[in-house]
């Protein structure tokens, strides 16, 4: 089975992909939806439970407020028109993780619907040259944003006999999540990629969940089917679960779009099943056959009411709105004249964004300080693989140097020298020049013009080519001065001495 992107751009001439996605976000309350059992992480096995989140006869679900502020907040980021009444739903099914046998969830009057993202497809080499930014815009809608509480999980190792038996920690059970549905408007594996990219800086920002996909926090099922190129019927899908990233999501839909053209043209036909995608193959592996949604029985939730989110409510909710990251690049782009590429880096995360902000607000010339980092740092976090979260050299440093150059104290030379240090010592700027004794840059007059005349005498030849005409060659002599104040020397001064000397 062919499961390169190669492979798929050749089968992409005739069908085309459509896949939707369905991602699951944990929402960071300090309890779960409908009980006070705490939602923290790595507790021991079966120890956050109560009888409401293992459904034990008689116990009744409270709804959570708090979770409900979150989902409407992040139904609004993704720009979802919120339902003034949405009712919960029993989804049932029975599996070792579900302890009542059914899921609190929504199904037909859910809290949000008919949203979108709108994802970039970038050209990356021109953003990063600072050039127009040359990409295309999808709008990639949301069908629904609903509210539901989590599953338990089932544990495969980390106990006797793992290796003959399953165990299950229903810890997870009950902690509010909201799934957020695409509409099939995915047209390959790279705007998918690009898609779950944005919704998570989204989620992010809004500060309702920490989006940590190695503590499940975020999920993603992807739904993919293929279709002759141009027809409008959709094809039969398969659904991929459990996949742990992004990456690994765009490989195992390259390999299952291949694999769905390579069934379809021997002949054969595509089951509605649920795989599951093995990384180290590269492949995906029928795990059952898919569930339609009348097989999971739903009807309305007895013990709840439905749930009004009126204007009122609405409004102090949409209070709490932050700048989101496409509108904050524009803003970035505008007022610090970065690139687009720059202002998407400085915006991964809101916390680096407020950094960067607070730093270049502090500094003497906020601009100078965006050159820095477009300019100084970037380059030497790409060349060192070193994430901009890590970066030896903090915005604070960053604006210390932009001082010290503005104001004279430091060369050019002498900052990129610093920030090498700053890089080969893993330490910040202010420290690392504290430790270096604070060198100045000179503008010492008598001691520069005494550099010149033993430099401008050692090199008559040049001298004779300035004044036929050759202006440029004053670079050598201001080279020739800075390599002999060993970068020290103040470049503006050696221009303004050396033009004087050799007229």
């Amino acid at each position: 089975m062919p499961t390169s992107g190669d492979t798929f751009v050749a089968a992409h001439t005739a069908y085309e992909p459509v896949i939707g996605l369905e991602v699951h976000v944990q929402l960071l309350t300090a309890s779960k939806i409908f009980c006070s059992c705490s939602t923290r992480f790595g507790a021991a096995p079966n120890t956050n439970v109560c009888p409401v989140c293992l459904g034990m006869p008689g116990a009744l679900p409270v709804l959570n407020r708090r979770a409900v502020e979150f989902a409407t907040l992040a139904a609004m980021a993704l720009n979802c028109r919120i339902n003034e009444t949405s009712i919960f739903a029993r989804k049932n099914y029975f599996y070792p993780d579900l302890p009542k046998g059914y899921q609190i969830s929504q199904y037909d009057k859910p809290l949000a619907e008919h949203g979108y993202i709108e994802v970039q497809i970038l050209n990356t080499l021109r953003l990063r040259s600072g050039q127009a930014g040359d990409h295309r815009v999808r709008k990639i809608g949301i069908t629904r944003v609903h509210l539901e509480e989590d599953a338990g999980k089932s544990l495969h190792e980390g106990f006797p006999d793992s290796d003959e038996k399953t165990a299950v920690d229903l810890n997870r059970t009950g902690v509010p999540l909201i799934e957020i549905v695409s509409e099939p408007d995915i047209a390959t594996p790279d705007e998918a990629y690009e898609y779950l990219t944005r919704l998570k800086e989204i989620i992010l920002y809004t500060g309702v969940s920490d989006c940590n996909m190695e503590e499940g926090s975020l999920r993603c099922d992807a739904n993919v089917s293929v279709r002759r190129r141009g027809h409008k019927e959709l094809g039969t899908k398969t659904e991929i679960k459990n996949v742990n990233s992004f990456r690994f999501i765009r490989e195992a839909l390259v390999y299952e779009i291949a694999r769905q053209i390579e069934v379809i043209e021997g002949g054969g036909k595509i089951m509605q099943e649920t795989r599951l995608y093995n990384s180290n193959e590269g492949k995906t592996y029928s795990m059952r056959s898919k569930e339609q949604a009348h097989g999971y029985r739903y009807f309305p939730e007895p013990d709840l009411l439905p749930l009004v989110v009126d204007g009122k409510w609405k409004a102090e909710i949409a209070k709490s709105l932050p700048e989101l990251p496409e509108a904050r690049r524009a803003r970035l782009v505008k007022e610090y004249g970065i690139t687009e590429y720059d202002a998407h880096v400085l915006t991964s995360s809101k916390a680096f964004a407020h950094q960067f902000e607070a730093a270049a607000k502090a500094a003497k010339n906020p601009k100078r300080v965006a050159n820095l980092v477009q300019g100084e740092l970037m380059g030497r976090l790409k060349a060192s693989g070193v994430p901009i979260e890590q970066s030896p050299i903090s915005m604070k440093g960053v604006a210390a140097s932009a001082d010290l150059v503005e104001s004279g104290a430091i060369s050019g030379k002498m900052l990129k020298e610093f920030y090498d240090l700053c890089f080969e010592r893993n330490r910040d700027f202010p420290e690392l020049y504290e430790e270096e004794g604070q060198p100045q840059q000179s503008s010492d007059t008598f001691a520069l013009e005494k550099i010149i005349d033993e430099i401008v005498a050692a090199n008559p030849k040049q001298v004779e080519q300035y004044r036929a005409g050759k202006k440029t060659v004053i670079g050598f002599f201001v080279g020739q001065v800075m390599k002999a104040s060993k970068g020290q020397a103040n470049p503006q001064l050696v221009n303004e001495l050396l033009s004087k000397k050799l007229k």
